[in-house]
């Protein structure tokens, strides 16, 4: 039924992003047990503090709930959750939707967010600009830095609309385009636009966060334009 396969090194996020990819596909269906932790670390050669630190990031993606003496089990309904125009989106489609969406997403951080969550972006970022070596271990940490960005709001409608949105990144053809696009160069680009996103919140600078996630997005629909030969 599942599909976790053994690729030498890798950290928590790389094993997060796996397994999303299998819930966000509906590989595994809502209310399965994930395999337990020592399981994980087999599969992975992992310790098991790396293995919760993933589980950790899948709970707070709303993707699974850890059930003290029990293990993990899928909480994300993909019958409920997935619309027809989300399942069959293209990585190009994604990026338009979140063009129309994140720019705000950016300006409501700035006039609403805490420092608990700027904090909570920094850490990301750091995680993201860890990973320039591993694309894999990044495109989980960009996930989670763009879901916590939206999750910053506060703004639940916000937040489901994204969440819909995001689904698009378990599927197939998306895993395929970050393979083609995601490249140390391609990385490191976007992790200095990251910080420069953050830095922009930060100082409390609405139209500067929103032109600057603009000029982010963009540069990530140029890449796959390119990927793809259109």
């Amino acid at each position: 039924m599942l599909n976790f396969v053994l690729e030498g090194k890798i950290g928590s996020n790389g094993i997060a992003s796996r397994i999303r990819e299998e819930i966000l596909s509906g590989k595994i269906s809502f209310k399965d047990r994930l395999p337990s932790e020592r399981v994980f670390t087999e599969i992975y050669s992992v310790s098991r503090g790396t293995v919760r630190a993933a589980l950790r990031l899948l709970e707070a993606e709303k993707l699974i709930e850890i059930r003290s003496g029990s293990g993990a089990f899928v909480s994300y309904d993909r019958s409920n959750n997935i619309i027809s125009p989300i399942e069959n989106a293209n990585p190009l489609e994604l990026i338009d939707a979140r063009f129309a969406l994140e720019p705000h997403v950016c300006r409501l951080i700035t006039l609403y967010g805490t420092k608990q969550n700027f904090d909570s972006l920094d850490k990301l970022a750091y995680e993201m600009e860890k990973s320039e070596d591993d694309p894999v271990e990044f495109a989980s940490a960009d996930t989670t830095f763009h879901t916590t960005l939206t999750e910053s709001t506060g703004n639940k409608l916000l937040i489901w609309i994204i969440s819909q949105i995001t689904a698009v990144r378990g599927q197939a053809e998306w895993t395929k385009a970050r393979n083609l696009t995601l490249n140390k160069e391609t990385i490191k680009t976007y992790n200095n636009q990251h910080r420069e996103i953050i830095d922009a919140i930060k100082s409390r600078e609405p139209e500067t966060a929103a032109s600057l996630m603009k000029n982010h997005l963009e540069t990530a629909r140029l890449s796959l334009t390119r990927a793809s030969g259109t």
